[in-house]
């Protein structure tokens, strides 16, 4: 999965918890689920430019699409 926005890195490291599953937060992907470090259960590039490069490791330019919100002409 990509995923694109203001902070998005940011965020998403947020979401995930610690690289080091033993020191997450509860609440956190890694907080509730990974079991220790060496049984990782997700990854979160670090910097948009470590994103760009492991995005291109995973998936081909046409598989990836660009999504804008219809109710942005709303608000």
């Amino acid at each position: 999965m990509v995923l694109e926005g203001d902070n998005a890195v940011r965020l998403l490291r947020a979401l995930c918890g610690s690289t080091k599953a033993e020191e997450a937060a509860p609440g956190t992907i890694r907080g509730d689920f990974a079991m220790h470090t060496g049984l990782n259960i997700i990854h979160a590039s670090d910097s948009p430019e470590a994103a760009a490069r492991e995005i291109a490791l995973f998936f081909k330019p046409e598989e990836l699409i660009g999504w804008k919100d219809g109710n942005n002409g709303w608000i």
